[in-house]
């Protein structure tokens, strides 16, 4: 059968329409599967992300039991917090060699706590978790000489140089503070003071959240404020 120029001019436009539609959804579809490819690289992803959260240690929560740790002294002594029952102890994340740290040390504001601290029979604990070879690294000769030569006078200065203990209590900063209660509660985590400059001339302007804290703990009364934004350098972990 014989077409007339119309007939051809409408079935060539239906052929191309077609085409058209086929086109576009065989784009539509390349697009959706790559969406969902996409998908489910991103969520791969952010599992893999997840996944250190998952195996870390519990968050710290003020008047929660503090975790209990075994770890060892600069003189190779083994402590765990539970020797410590009954009694206040304060934990100091310490770096010699981060100026936030020296800010604390060259005013001997840290030196003053510590002894403060110490007199009323408080324990207070040094925590070095900086890894072999990260800044702050000390060996058990080095941490002594320290407390020597800056007239440190803590209960002990425990080397954590896998980083256990630190990410134990997810210690992010040198310093970051820590008061637990003669019951084994968490009463207080966060900045030794409120002034987070690295100047030593800063400190005497400043309210000092750990004697603070202990003062609170030693009358029995509610710590507050309880938690604090942490500052200073960041703990130099293993890895």
């Amino acid at each position: 059968m014989k077409l007339s120029r119309s007939q051809i001019q409408t079935r060539f436009l239906r052929v191309a329409v077609v085409g058209s539609v086929v086109s576009a959804l065989a784009g539509a579809s390349a697009a959706i599967s790559a969406s969902k490819a996409q998908l489910t690289t991103q969520s791969q992803s952010a599992s893999s992300t997840r996944l250190p959260m998952q195996i870390a240690a519990a968050p710290m929560r003020v008047g929660q039991p503090a975790p209990n740790f075994t770890a060892t002294d600069s003189n190779g002594k083994s402590h765990q917090l539970s020797d410590f029952k009954g009694k206040t102890v304060v934990m100091e994340w310490t770096n010699h060699q981060c100026p936030f740290v020296r800010k604390h040390y060259e005013s001997s504001n840290m030196q003053k706590l510590q002894k403060q601290a110490t007199g009323k029979g408080i324990v207070w604990l040094s925590v070095v978790s900086s890894a072999p070879g990260n800044q702050g690294f000390v060996d058990g000769k080095k941490a002594n000489d320290l407390s020597k030569s800056r007239s440190a006078s803590p209960t002990a200065v425990l080397i954590d140089a896998d980083g256990k203990l630190g990410r134990l209590y997810s210690a992010r900063t040198t310093p970051h503070m820590f008061v637990i209660a003669p019951n084994g509660t968490l009463a207080y985590m966060g900045a030794i003071d409120s002034n987070s400059s690295s100047n030593p001339g800063d400190v005497n302007g400043a309210k000092n959240y750990v004697t603070s804290a202990v003062d609170a703990v030693l009358k029995g009364q509610k710590v507050d404020p309880a938690v604090t934004q942490p500052y200073g350098c960041s703990v130099k972990y293993k890895g």
